[in-house]
C-alpha cells in the first residue's frame, strides 16, 4: 500500500514538473518600444502565416535607399477571429503599418495594425495595441 502511494506521489511530480516546464515559454515584448508607436508605408516582401507568431517583411523607401523592416505579428488564430487571412498580405503590395519599435534600434517591431491598399484597416493587436488612429489609421475595421 505504502509504495502504491509513493508511485503516485512520484506520478504527480513528474507531471507537474513537466507543466511547470512549459512556463517560461511565454513571449515578452520587453525588446519593443511600447510607449512609441510609429508608421511606415512600404511594400510587403513576405508574410509568414506561422505559429507562434506571423512575421511581416517590408521593403521602405528611405533617404539612404531601400530599407528592408520585418515585423512580428500575432499568431494566425487570433488574426483569423479578427478578419486575416493567409492571404491578407501579399508579395508587391504598397501598405502602411503602425508598429512598436525596436528598442535596439533595428528597422521593425512590433505590428500594431495595418492598412491594405483599398484603405480598410486590420487590427494586429487589439485595438491597435493603443497606438493611436493617426495617419489614415481612423478605426478598425474588422
Amino acid at each position: 500500500m505504502k509504495l502504491s502511494y509513493r508511485m503516485t506521489g512520484l506520478a504527480a511530480g513528474l507531471c507537474a514538473l513537466t507543466l511547470a516546464g512549459t512556463a517560461p515559454a511565454h513571449h515578452s515584448t520587453a525588446m519593443f518600444d511600447m510607449q512609441k508607436p510609429t508608421t511606415v508605408t512600404g511594400v510587403v516582401k513576405e508574410f509568414d502565416w506561422t505559429n507562434p507568431h506571423t512575421f511581416i517583411w517590408v521593403d521602405v523607401q528611405e533617404a539612404s535607399g531601400t530599407v528592408e523592416y520585418s515585423f512580428e505579428g500575432m499568431s494566425p488564430i487570433y488574426l483569423g477571429y479578427n478578419g486575416w487571412t493567409r492571404h491578407t498580405l501579399e508579395p508587391g503590395q504598397t501598405i502602411s503599418l503602425q508598429f512598436f519599435p525596436l528598442k535596439d534600434g533595428r528597422k521593425g517591431g512590433f505590428c500594431a495594425r495595418v492598412k491594405l491598399p483599398g484603405g480598410k484597416v486590420l487590427d494586429n493587436l487589439p485595438n491597435g495595441g493603443g497606438a493611436p488612429q493617426a495617419d489614415g489609421f481612423t478605426a478598425a475595421q474588422h
